[in-house]
């Protein structure tokens, strides 16, 4: 009835590593993008929302009441 010997040191140093991994990863998720995707995406956005802008008519309100 003898076990394993685990020396727990290694343990949770171990488990330690895998903590920090899987925060990592779900940094890379959050904050993962390039300055160029940014800009990117920042210049799309100005585009779309310049375009919807120039679709609209001047001295029209809604007025519905």
């Amino acid at each position: 009835m003898s076990g394993d010997i685990v020396n727990l040191r290694q343990v949770r140093k171990q488990k330690a590593r895998s903590e920090k991994e899987r925060q990592a990863e779900q940094n890379r998720i959050t904050f993962g993008r390039t300055k160029a995707e940014k800009t990117l995406t920042r210049a799309l956005n100005d585009k779309a929302q310049k375009t919807f802008e120039q679709g609209r008519l001047d001295g029209q309100e809604d007025s519905k009441g």
